[in-house]
């Protein structure tokens, strides 16, 4: 892994922390090898995928900060500029549609680590970082969490989706049950 620049404080504790990284980059290798993408490039994409976790465009500037670290340590522009790509198009919300089957990939890792258990998790983490209430996670469930199986791009990941978004449906059922239940 290569060194990020923020205060590890920042991350450890975080629903964007080291572990995250870690299984994206897990989970991205394994699904670039079963699609045949450029495993290096894949890899590299997703250790430094949040590396501006922070800021307020993370995917574009962490991008910008790749290929400054990449260019740095003698990559070469080709590699770099792929890499690059991957880390602009991974994020939901940046809008940059992935031009690459390494981008889907990396893409898709991200996403696969938003759903299921670690997904339910990690949206509760990220609720308590900003202060979301319970309804309000639960609105981010309908806005992005239950529809990320289907904007998956990738065979390999469309199918690693299917428990996942299982745990997640019967995650959000239960919960607005709960919720619903009449006063005592």
């Amino acid at each position: 892994m290569l060194e990020c620049k923020f205060p590890i404080s920042l991350l450890s504790m975080s629903s964007h922390d080291q572990g995250h990284t870690e299984r994206v980059t897990r989970l991205a290798i394994y699904i670039a090898n079963a699609e045949r993408a450029d495993v290096m490039v894949v890899k590299k994409a997703a250790e430094l995928h949040d590396i501006a976790r922070g800021e307020q465009d993370h995917a574009r500037v962490g991008a910008e900060i790749a290929r400054e670290i990449l260019q740095s340590q003698g990559y070469s522009s080709e590699f770099v500029a792929n890499v690059a790509h991957c880390i602009e198009a991974h994020s939901f919300s940046a809008g940059v549609a992935p031009q690459t089957l390494e981008a889907k990939v990396l893409s898709d890792a991200d996403k696969l680590d938003a759903i299921g258990a670690i997904g339910v998790a990690r949206a509760f983490m990220f609720s308590g970082e900003t202060g979301r209430t319970i309804p309000e996670t639960l609105a981010h469930f309908d806005e992005k969490l239950l529809t990320l199986r289907d904007r998956l791009y990738t065979g390999t990941a469309r199918s690693l989706a299917e428990k996942r978004h299982l745990v997640l449906q019967a995650f959000y059922r239960e919960l607005k049950i709960e919720l619903d239940l009449p006063a005592i």
